[in-house]
């Protein structure tokens, strides 16, 4: 998914997206139907991870989840990063990149457009939620080292 999708995405669903710096050290903010991402962000990769971050908080939680001292807010924070992960480094964008010819982490995260700690973060994700493995159509994905094997 492209930058340019995470924008049609907000536009659909009539989010207000603004960037400024008066979110502090937060990169992004999601409250109501608005998201703020912060104009220090560096790189327009880091943008994107964050971006949909905060559209994963719009469609998978609520509320304030600022403090990180209650449970219910760190799985709130660990959803809505999973569903961007999902969006940006789907397990068919894994295949995709392999059959490009995609060996290696950084390659990978050139080829999605997000940054190299944005696929470790993934793939921790998915090993996370899978296992070691993923088996999908002719295709096993091993998370931890990320290797791709095709049955033929």
């Amino acid at each position: 998914m492209e930058y340019k999708d995470l924008l049609k995405m907000v536009e659909e669903e009539n989010i207000e997206l603004f960037e400024n710096t008066r979110i502090g050290r937060l990169k992004g903010l999601n409250v109501d139907d608005t998201i703020t991402l912060n104009t220090s962000i560096k790189t327009a990769q880091d943008k994107k991870g964050v971006l949909a971050e905060e559209l994963g908080h719009y469609f998978t939680t609520f509320g304030d989840i600022r403090d990180k001292t209650r449970v219910e807010n760190v799985q709130k924070e660990k959803r809505a990063r999973a569903w961007g992960y999902e969006q940006l480094v789907g397990m068919m964008d894994l295949i995709s990149a392999y059959e490009n010819g995609i060996r290696n982490r950084f390659e990978l995260a050139e080829y999605l457009d997000v940054t190299e700690d944005y696929i470790s973060d993934a793939l921790n994700h998915y090993k996370d939620k899978y296992g070691l493995y993923y088996q999908i159509d002719n295709y096993t994905v091993y998370f931890d080292p990320l290797v791709i094997f095709k049955k033929f």
